[in-house]
């Protein structure tokens, strides 16, 4: 495996510091693997491989968030997202594995960086918004989810701004991530993806630091602050944004 993906053995920490990273950043938002782990990642492989790779972590981690808190998801924001959820993810994928890799690669870097740079401008709730905002915030965030792997916080933005309870906006986020791995993963199961076995090698040998991400990042909810962590771990998401889109330009 080692040799079809050009690694070597040095290769290996930053890959695994990255995953690490981006599942303790999971386990305590809910999203944002992708922000985390892609810039890493990209270093090592295209695009098109790092986005069906993460959808296999996410689609186990998706779950093992979702069982505890499952009675608070509030079924009618979850049908109302869902279809538009699901046209976004089909648009997605198919900009994924047509788009040339450079492209992808400033595309990445452009949305990483607008994303950081909002989330650190934004520090109120918004105002309650209609159920019509389901429309772009659904397909939007599917787009993103298929595109770049991470639509979560579209969708945490849309909740936060219907739903009162804390619980209920996390836990029906929780089922929307899973929900959208699962649709992603039948998408990339039919476009062929998965047929690359060193993929899902890549996958499984990954799985114990997804865990051990996760574990941490539970573990770390009750002695620092969610919006804290998201908060520092956003910075380290522009300068990787920065780093990209820096890359595209001097190639």
């Amino acid at each position: 495996m080692l040799t079809e993906l050009s690694l070597t053995g040095l290769d290996w920490l930053p890959i695994l510091l990255g995953v690490g990273v981006a599942y303790v950043v999971f386990g305590i938002a809910g999203f944002g693997t992708a922000l985390v782990a892609g810039p890493v990642l990209i270093h090592f492989m295209p695009l098109s491989r790092i986005i069906p790779l993460l959808v296999l972590l996410d689609f186990v981690a998706a779950f093992g968030n979702l069982l505890p808190s499952r009675r608070d998801v509030v079924r009618g924001e979850l049908l109302r997202l869902l279809p538009f959820m699901a046209l976004g993810c089909t648009l997605g994928v198919v900009f994924l594995l047509r788009l040339q890799s450079d492209v992808l690669l400033l595309l990445m870097g452009l949305f990483v960086t607008a994303y950081a740079l909002y989330s650190l401008s934004v520090r109120v709730r918004p105002a309650n918004l209609s159920g019509f905002w389901a429309v772009p915030m659904g397909t939007a965030g599917g787009l993103f989810g298929a595109l770049f792997g991470s639509g979560g916080f579209l969708y945490a933005l849309y909740l936060s701004a219907r739903l009162e309870r804390k619980e209920q906006v996390h836990a029906t986020q929780s089922a929307l991530i899973s929900c959208s791995t699962v649709v992603r993963l039948a998408l990339f199961l039919v476009a062929g993806v998965y047929a690359d076995q060193s993929l899902l090698l890549l996958a499984a040998c990954l799985l114990p630091v997804m865990f051990i991400g996760l574990w941490v990042g539970r573990g770390l909810t009750h002695r620092l602050s969610r919006e804290a962590f998201v908060r520092l771990v956003t910075w380290l998401v522009l300068a990787s944004g920065l780093a990209l889109i820096g890359r595209y330009l001097g190639a």
